[in-house]
């Protein structure tokens, strides 16, 4: 017995519904956020010439801004990665969210 051709096409309407969608993701792309200077390290206060108080006092004060600036860049860069990984984490569950008909 033939089935109508009604059938083949509610049939043909509902499989797309059944399948979840290939999600792919770039390995690397949350690091391509980071800029690429911060590949460098931070590089330290150069040592005093001289061997005064005052020059060792701006030598130590030179050294802490460097420390500074490297303890926020390394703040700055895991805000970074956990704000694209959670991206990355909600598109993938909107992609593979179930869905009536493939639609809704």
């Amino acid at each position: 017995m033939k089935k109508p051709a009604i059938v083949w096409m509610i049939l043909a309407l509902a499989l797309p519904g059944c399948v979840a969608p290939i999600v792919t993701a770039e390995p690397n792309s949350c690091a391509t956020l980071l800029p690429a200077e911060w590949r460098q390290s931070v590089a330290g206060a150069p040592l005093p010439d001289t061997n005064t108080v005052g020059d060792w006092i701006a030598f130590g004060d030179a050294q802490t801004g460097k420390l500074d600036q490297a303890n926020e860049r390394t703040k700055a860069a895991i805000g970074i990665v956990e704000r694209c990984e959670a991206r990355d984490a909600a598109a993938v569950k909107r992609a593979t969210r179930s869905r009536f008909l493939g639609i809704f």
